[in-house]
């Protein structure tokens, strides 16, 4: 495509301009691109976004900016970005279309998940797309609001196949966390050669050689600082390099020169350039009726517009977001009350009365209770349009323009719920002092402590949770019964969460928590039941465990899945571990509870890698560190050293052992290091090292870990029987019949036969086996039926039964490969071989050549999932899914989904 004179003549920019030329070409090709444009201020990113927009596919260009005034109004930026694609958003599902309109506030309806909005701003791109290529271009990103950069992040991770390209401009120094991780084009100030050319356009006279290489060296070939800092000095003062070298930075200076030229303009220009700072959109009808109000006429823009500082004409631009800045600092207070004040009075109270509220919060002087009330409304639409932080925002500024002290105290405690449910953690203790100066009744301290302790266990899960939220749950006994009793939960959480690490922290929470009153919901069965297991033991807490999961719902249960998981173990219930992990998956996605996701999606892998399948627990894991990364909370680590444990590839395997040791020992989490021990014993089991998995599995048996234990004693049995152990697979054997005599599951009786067959070998061990493989049978834990199997191969072929071991052998070897379990695989493979059997090993097919991304889109496709619903699941848009699919039937040799899995099980 021919690129016009005016985006051709960048000066010394052609390194970038290529790079931006590929990035189209590649667009163009069907290709979907993402570049962060970092620099300086004034560096020329946003000459570099007008080149790449007025390059780009007419019709399909999108374009936003970060703006200052903003930062705190949820998706403004994003809102800006997505207005011209709106006509595709009745092509969505309709989760996603509501959830993106409630989030612009286009319709009413629950607050949406972020990352169910994330899901339809990719798909309304991929829709756009879908008709001509698409760019999206963002500005100034370092003003961005913080619901529309985790949105545009999330979506900019996801991009593949759709034909579009988002470019991001970012300043440089600031926070480099912004857009981390995504592909950067650093943007330098101008080679030598091409700055003193520009340095010469504007110099107002001849200047010594040595004093224009130093204005080149001083603003780094900068060229907004180039063109802007000579301006108005004449040559005597230019012969010293601006006055002489500053030690004030670039950026600064660059605006200092535009107060200057603010400052040097008459009143009104002043006014009219302030005024056209504070209104962040650039509404120009909006504008002359604010200024129409201050007595400002329209002629009054010429000298901002002759000076080049301003552009009016369907939007307000200014020549740079430093002069928007300049103008604000240039003015007194009181002219900037008086502009709010306006821009109020101008503000459709219907059509924004966020914007409005804002602008009259900036506008008064003192408190102010009618201003305070609407702000607190602004508050609550931005609640329901999921933007917490802007609604956190609002109630602060409320709080501070109220006059009465309760009512003060109580949207400083709402403000401080706000920031703790947008994630800004450091903020909250001090909104919770300033709402504990103002009288608080007992429901409101009530809800002090309960967010108070909130905090500290989202901070750290483990030992230095554990005494505050105690101290915590203790005074809301008397205020709030039944936040006293989510606290002590939250406190033997942490205390679980510590473990050996822990102390006497457990027992005390324990204590400290029978003394409320019993109940029937699932939070108070569960609560009996942990203190119970602290203080009385397993068999104590069995009947209470189980009563517990009974009476759980799936939207109970999904908020207390990082217990109950645990929970499910202590009773051994495979169903309720297998079905009831499901469930809460399901119910998030269903509800768009995404936030809650990373913890069901990890407890749900961990019950697919005992059900034998580790692809799909794989896929799980990939999706919860997605979630993560989109969000900032790190998922779980344990389940993915556990699946690389089962793996058996050694290396990796470790390496993740050890991360995990470190993680534990930094934040005090003991029971991590319960689970690193039983990885490494799970792991050499599978190598045949029994002595190295003797030496980790007696490490982590030695405490009581929730679930954690039960886990090991069937490792510590394997591996002392045999390493010759026979006395402490013996004990070891007892302890776990302790723990399975009082429940009757066949996961129990299962473990319990196959522990028996190992530590009594002079008992009865073939029925010991056959009814260990029995009851796995019974069971979906696909995994633990294998290794039946091995054991029972490996006994029959030391008993010289060769045929007999064989058949088990085969079966577990063929178990071991298809699930992934490469260690016990070959273990399975080299007893084989001692029968006497050849062991093939499996040839690379088609299957083989998949990417991972590739494996996990056609997993769920033979499961019978749409298009839609996988993309749902990976985060990716339904027309990135069928490019994908189209590749695989490429590789498979076929033309469509119905032939998909008989050419997989042909391959």
């Amino acid at each position: 495509m021919p690129i016009n004179t005016r985006i051709s003549a960048l000066r010394g920019r052609r390194r970038e301009q290529e790079t931006l030329d590929r990035l189209l070409r590649d667009v163009r090709a069907g290709q979907s691109r993402v570049l962060v444009l970092r620099g300086e201020a004034g560096v020329g990113k946003t000459a570099l976004l007008d080149y790449l927009t007025e390059a780009a596919p007419a019709g399909q260009v999108a374009r936003a900016a970060g703006v200052e005034a903003e930062t705190e109004i949820a998706y403004s930026a994003l809102q800006q970005l997505c207005a011209p694609l709106l006509g595709c958003l009745d092509r969505l599902p309709e989760p996603q279309r509501d959830a993106l309109a409630t989030g612009f506030g286009l319709s009413t309806g629950n607050p949406p998940d972020t990352l169910l909005v994330g899901l339809a701003v990719l798909g309304l791109f991929a829709e756009a797309a879908s008709e001509r290529p698409l760019v999206c271009a963002v500005d100034d990103v370092q003003w961005m609001d913080r619901m529309s950069e985790v949105i545009l992040t999330f979506v900019a991770r996801r991009l593949d196949s759709e034909s579009v390209a988002l470019i991001f401009a970012a300043r440089s120094p600031g926070d480099e966390r912004i857009l981390e991780g995504l592909p950067e084009l650093r943007v330098e100030g101008l080679p030598d050669a091409d700055a003193r050319a520009l340095l010469d356009s504007v110099l107002p006279g001849p200047v010594d050689a040595r004093v224009r290489d130093r204005i080149v060296a001083e603003t780094r070939g900068n060229p907004l600082a180039l063109l802007e800092l000579p301006r108005g000095l004449t040559p005597a003062e230019l012969a010293f390099g601006f006055g002489g070298h500053s030690a004030t930075p670039l950026v600064s200076r660059v605006e200092e020169g535009f107060q200057r030229r603010v400052a040097a303009l008459p009143a009104d220009t002043r006014t009219l350039l302030l005024t056209a700072a504070v209104e962040p959109v650039g509404d120009v009808p909006l504008l002359w009726r604010a200024l129409e109000r201050l007595d400002v006429g329209m002629d009054a823009a010429a000298p901002a517009a002759v000076a080049g500082l301003i552009e009016i004409g369907t939007r307000v631009r200014f020549r740079h977001p430093l002069v928007r800045s300049a103008s604000r600092r240039s003015a007194e207070p009181a002219e900037l009350r008086a502009v709010h004040r306006a821009l109020a009075q101008v503000t459709d109270p219907e059509q924004e009365p966020d914007r409005r509220a804002w602008h009259r919060a900036h506008a008064a002087l003192g408190p102010d209770e009618e201003v305070a009330g609407e702000l607190e409304r602004s508050a609550d639409r931005a609640m329901a349009r999921g933007g917490r932080s802007a609604a956190a925002a609002f109630l602060e500024r409320a709080a501070e323009l109220t006059p009465d002290s309760a009512k003060r105290a109580g949207r400083a405690l709402a403000a401080a719920a706000a920031r703790f449910a947008a994630g800004a953690l450091a903020e909250v203790p001090e909104l919770l002092a300033a709402a504990e100066l103002g009288p608080l009744d007992p429901v409101q301290q009530a809800r002090v402590e309960r967010l108070r302790a909130k905090v500290a266990f989202a901070l750290n899960a483990g030992r230095a949770a554990g005494p505050p939220l105690l101290v915590a749950a203790r005074r809301l006994e008397s205020l709030d019964p039944t936040a006293a009793r989510e606290t002590y939960l939250a406190a033997i959480g942490a205390a679980v969460n510590a473990g050996r690490l822990g102390g006497t922290d457990l027992r005390r929470a324990a204590e400290a928590a029978r003394g409320l009153p019993a109940g029937g919901e699932p939070a108070c069965l569960l609560l009996a039941g942990l203190a119970a297991w602290s203080l009385e033991g397993h068999a104590a807490a069995v009947p209470l465990f189980t009563r517990a999961l009974a009476s759980a719902i799936p939207e109970t249960d999904l908020d207390l899945v990082w217990l109950s998981g645990m929970v499910m173990h202590e009773v051994w219930d495979d169903v309720a571990f297998l079905t009831r992990t499901e469930q809460s998956v399901g119910y998030a996605r269903e509800t768009g509870a995404l936030s809650l996701l990373p913890s069901a999606l990890t407890f749900r892998a961990t019950a697919l890698i005992y059900a034998g399948r580790f692809a799909d627990a794989s896929d799980l894991l990939d999706e919860a560190e997605a979630l993560g990364n989109a969000t900032g909370s790190s998922p779980h680590p344990a389940t993915a050293v556990i699946l690389a444990a089962y793996r058996g590839r050694e290396e990796p395997a470790l390496e993740l052992n050890e991360a995990l040791v470190g993680n534990a020992e930094e934040s005090g989490l003991g029971w991590l290091l319960a689970v690193a021990g039983y990885s490494r014993a799970v792991l050499f089991n599978g190598l045949g090292r029994y002595s190295a998995a003797l030496e980790a599995a007696l490490d982590a048996a030695r405490y009581e870990d929730l679930a954690v234990l039960q886990w090991t004693l069937g490792e510590l049995v394997e591996a002392a029987a045999r390493a010759g152990a026979d006395t402490v697979a013996a004990e070891a054997r007892d302890r776990l019949a302790a723990r399975t005599r009082v429940v009757d599951t066949n996961w129990a009786r299962g473990a319990q036969a196959l522990a028996d067959a190992l530590a009594d070998p002079a008992g009865p061990v073939e029925e010991y086996y056959r009814e260990a493989i029995k009851r796995f049978a019974a069971t979906r834990l696909g995994l633990q039926l294998a290794r039946a199997r091995l054991l029972y191969g490996e006994w029959l072929r030391r008993e010289n039964r060769r045929a007999d071991a064989r058949t088990q052998l085969r079966i577990a070897h063929e178990a071991f490969t298809t699930i992934g379990a490469d260690g016990f695989a070959e273990r399975a493979g080299r007893e084989l071989a001692a029968t006497g059997e050849t062991v093939r090993k499996r040839t690379p097919g088609a299957r083989e050549e998949f990417t991972p991304q590739e494996a996990q889109i056609v997993r769920l496709a033979v499961a019978g999932r749409t298009n839609p619903e996988i993309g749902a699941v990976l985060f990716l848009s339904p027309r990135t899914v069928e490019w994908h699919l189209r590749k695989v039937f490429t590789k498979l040799g076929i033309g469509s989904r119905r032939e998909l899995a008989s050419a997989l099980r042909d391959g």
